[in-house]
């Protein structure tokens, strides 16, 4: 089973928003030398907590650190953009990076409403036109284009297009992707699973085949913390373990140390609610983590997941990633001369 890295470049206590982006690249590159298939990064608008808001920009400098690593965003929020200028960005990234582009694609404003206007005035409307943006971006990526859409061309042309993906945590995206033959990643991190199993189930029984993908292509991406015991693993986790309580407050803070969450600690309110969501939670030691994804991956019929995770320790994090590909003995890039 292929893994693949989601990154959202969340914002740390005591350190700088300009690290988390530094971070992101770092990891990329440590995915590549570990084996991950892809290394997706995020879109979000005034949220302390997840600062890449800019992935096309992210994804230029990884292009220009890696080599093998398809390299992908997770995603653009299409109704904030023109289709055409998001073509142009990525047909641009595909020259860079040739057969290594991801063009993963949201209808969520990523952020607040007022930010969303912000970047586009029309944002209450914006998201009825994400159909049609969708099927405008389709046609000016196609490889090698020598025809215009709507009389435009949108350059630069080349052998590879970016692989078109859609994203969501609900029915909305999974039919929208069966109906333009698309590849589908569910956000299960982002529901605790819920609805996944429908959304994968109309998904596979309403998708039309297309030359590039005859097959459906679904995955899930879930968030997961490997240590080496998991009594560590859990300690690590509490930092996300806080933000999740504090979002339901609408509170989008910077992660916390686990050492000050635990200082804290939570309400009995709280702790009931992540009693109940740590029953479906990937967090643990290497192995227990990797029986848990390879069982989801049966479950759902997938070869492919993708793993976020969320450290206020980066070291922790990239190790995190490094036991899980030991885990699942992913194939290692061949190290440079």
């Amino acid at each position: 089973m292929k893994l693949s890295v989601l990154d959202q470049s969340p914002a740390l206590t005591g350190r700088s928003e300009s690290e988390s982006i530094r971070e992101s690249l770092s990891l990329a590159h440590l995915a590549e030398q570990l084996g991950y298939h892809r290394f997706w990064v995020s879109e979000h608008h005034n949220i302390p907590a997840m600062v890449g808001t800019a992935p096309e920009v992210l994804m230029a400098a990884i292009a220009a650190t890696t080599r093998r690593i398809r390299i992908g965003s997770a995603g653009v929020m299409l109704p904030h953009y023109s289709a055409l200028k998001v073509a142009e960005q990525f047909r641009t990234l595909e020259a860079l990076a040739p057969g290594r582009i991801d063009l993963g694609l949201g209808r969520a404003p990523g952020g607040d409403m007022r930010t969303a206007q912000t970047l586009n005035p029309n944002a209450h409307s914006a998201a009825d036109d994400f159909p049609q943006q969708v099927f405008d971006l389709q046609a000016w990526s196609q490889a090698g284009q020598d025809m215009a859409h709507r009389g435009i061309q949108a350059h630069p042309h080349g052998p590879f297009a970016p692989e078109m993906w859609i994203l969501g945590s609900s029915d909305y995206g999974a039919q929208l992707a069966a109906h333009f033959g698309l590849p589908y990643a569910f956000a299960y991190f982002f529901t605790d699973g819920q609805g996944a199993e429908q959304a994968l189930a109309l998904y596979r029984r309403l998708y039309k085949p297309t030359p590039r993908h005859p097959q459906p292509e679904p995955t899930l991406c879930v968030w997961a913390f490997v240590a080496e015991t998991e009594i560590e693993a859990r300690h690590h986790a509490l930092s996300r373990d806080r933000w999740r309580m504090d979002r339901q407050r609408g509170v989008f803070g910077a992660l916390q140390s686990p050492e000050a969450v635990a200082t804290v600690g939570f309400s009995a309110a709280d702790q009931a609610t992540l009693d109940a969501m740590h029953q479906r939670a990937f967090v643990g030691k290497a192995a227990q983590v990797g029986a848990q994804l390879r069982a989801l991956a049966g479950e759902f019929e997938l070869d492919e997941l993708v793993v976020n995770t969320w450290s206020h320790d980066p070291a922790a994090r990239r190790h995190s990633y490094e036991l899980l590909a030991q885990e699942f003995a992913l194939p290692r890039a061949p190290q440079s001369a």
